[in-house]
């Protein structure tokens, strides 16, 4: 990489020296090395028979949230945990319908127990989420309405679960999107 030095006094470029070109131009090889999608830990894994039975029961809990979104979490074939949004009532804003499924699991049985496991979410996961999921080491994610979907009925962030996926290539999660999505949407009235 070249960096070329012009040499000129204007107000926008009187903070740019050398060592801060070259601190970007570090950060801007560190992002393409990290976001190399050839080692993508995310994979599109398409719907299964038995999805939509699950993320019925997620739009259920949903219903109960502060904000309509509900999780649950199935091992072998069982479900095992469920939240809903609790940020609200809880003074929480972390406490989003997948964390608290988490924390459900969780209080029960031993966080390794989560490795391979699916969880079902009625709203694709926000950056946090998406990162605890990644961490847990959930094998599988499914959600019903997309970000994209969301962000016309309630603020987003607009980063997808797959691009939180592959920036974290050491664990890889089979994502399917749109198991009854506009079901999912209908909540946000």
């Amino acid at each position: 990489m070249e960096l070329i030095m012009l040499s000129h006094n204007c107000s926008v470029c009187s903070g740019v020296n050398r060592r801060n070109l070259i601190r970007l131009a570090g950060i801007s090889v560190f992002a393409s090395t990290v976001f190399n999608h050839s080692q993508a830990a995310a994979i599109s894994s398409p719907k299964r028979r038995e999805d939509e039975s699950y993320m019925r029961l997620a739009l259920e809990e949903a219903k109960k949230g502060d904000f309509p979104f509900g999780a649950v979490i199935v091992r072998n074939g069982k479900v095992v945990a469920a939240g809903h949004n609790t940020g609200i009532k809880s003074n929480d804003p972390t406490a989003h319908g997948e964390i608290v499924a988490i924390h459900d699991f969780l209080s029960r049985n031993a966080s390794s127990e989560l490795k391979g496991a699916t969880i079902y979410t009625t709203g694709e996961p926000c950056p946090m989420c998406m990162g605890a999921i990644i961490w847990c080491g959930f094998g599988r994610m499914v959600y019903g309405a997309s970000i994209k979907q969301l962000s016309t009925r309630i603020g987003q962030i607009m980063i997808t679960s797959s691009s939180i996926a592959d920036a974290a290539q050491e664990n890889k999660i089979e994502i399917t999107g749109g198991v009854l999505g506009s079901e999912a949407l209908d909540l946000f009235k």
